[in-house]
């Protein structure tokens, strides 16, 4: 039996998802554009679409943006916004030292193009403060860019309190919401800011989709040019099976009034087993620390990831060292560094999802206690 803990990578795709994707690639194949009948079909199913995923963030539909990904909605959210300001608000830009690549790599790029980009360092309790963004904030800000729900530790940051303290200083606020939506409730009117960006396949729909939620009034430059598709913002032909997949991926997510409570009731059992029955493992956060319900974030003194994941997946369990997309690099993990954690304790992160179960946490904690026991048995023989 295989126990999936690598939801913060991707989620299952949920069955109905998986149908309906296969439906709208064999019955519903018009261009949206096209201006007969099969296009008009096309064009109302992705209203449809759209319509579902504004709900699930409490927006209007003529305000998302179909993007190919959440890194390509943090991208056009930052990147857009960036090359749309106004030479004279100035080219400084604040963000944290723990935002995902999809961000932090946007913000060296406009680094590249001459901006000064100012990170804010988190707290031990992986935390950013506004009062750290304020302070960083100066006359010639454009953009601040501060995540909703890390993706590693999972902590959540003050998103709506930066928001207030921001208010009335023309800057434009992005937020990474990437893992946060589809688990916790997102209202985009009360966090204040003036660009979500949320992926389909964190949530149990298709890969390969997201969307910007963009505040009524606020102005992108388009990364690239083409036919005009999404108000001119992203062009090219809509993924229309992908789109059809992210809105009932999205409306089953909204369904699940429970699941955010559910998910966290699952991890803190989780927790317990695996801190209580092994000492010498400590949690990447307090516990206590405001965190998304998901994410578990362990680390393990004196030994490393890599073979502890090895021994966990003969186990049938399946995990993960951090951020998906950098688990090749072999350069210690940048929101680790910046919680001043040492660079021969290894980390794991443990993610769970709506479809995650009892029975799955008790094998992964059992399993892991295993690992760990085998592992450390191996480094200590070595030395």
């Amino acid at each position: 039996m295989t126990t999936y803990l690598d939801n913060a990578a991707t989620t299952q795709p949920l069955p109905e998802v998986t149908e309906a994707v296969a439906r709208a690639m064999r019955d519903n194949y018009g261009n949206p554009s096209s201006l007969h009948g099969l296009g008009a079909a096309a064009s109302r199913a992705l209203a449809r679409a759209r319509e579902e995923v504004a709900a699930l963030v409490r927006a209007e539909p003529d305000e998302i943006i179909f993007t190919g990904s959440g890194t390509e909605a943090n991208a056009l959210g930052l990147l857009g916004a960036a090359r749309s300001a106004s030479a004279a608000r100035g080219r400084h830009l604040v963000t944290s030292s723990i935002e995902h690549a999809a961000v932090h790599q946007s913000a060296h790029k406009l680094a590249a193009e001459g901006w000064q980009v100012q990170e804010v360092a988190p707290s031990k309790e992986g935390c950013i403060s506004a009062e750290a963004v304020l302070a960083a904030v100066r006359p010639d800000t454009a953009i601040v860019a501060v995540m909703l729900a890390n993706n590693e530790i999972g902590t959540l940051q003050p998103v709506a309190e930066i928001a207030r303290a921001l208010r009335g200083r023309k800057i434009h606020l992005h937020v990474d919401a990437v893992q946060f939506a589809g688990l916790v409730p997102v209202d985009v009117r009360t966090k204040g800011a003036d660009s979500i960006a949320i992926s389909a396949h964190k949530l149990h729909g298709p890969k390969g989709i997201g969307a910007l939620w963009l505040r009524r009034g606020k102005t992108l430059t388009a990364l690239y040019g083409g036919g005009g598709q999404e108000r001119d913002l992203r062009s090219g032909t809509e993924n229309l099976p992908a789109c059809v997949g992210f809105g009932l991926a999205a409306s089953l997510a909204r369904a699940d009034r429970a699941a955010h409570d559910r998910v966290a009731k699952l991890r803190d059992q989780l927790e317990a087993l695996v801190f209580e029955g092994f000492p010498q493992l400590r949690p990447a956060v307090p516990l206590s620390a405001p965190r998304a319900p998901h994410i578990s974030g362990i680390l393990m003194p004196g030994l490393p990831a890599e073979p502890v994941l090895h021994a966990l997946e003969a186990r049938s369990v399946f995990a993960s060292q951090g951020a998906a997309c950098s688990s090749h690099a072999r350069e210690p993990s940048r929101v680790m560094q910046a919680l001043g954690v040492p660079a021969s304790t290894g980390s794991l992160r443990l993610s769970l999802s709506r479809l995650t179960t009892t029975e799955d946490v008790t094998r992964a904690a059992s399993a892991l206690a295993a690992s760990v026991s085998e592992i450390a048995r191996a480094v200590s023989g070595t030395r």
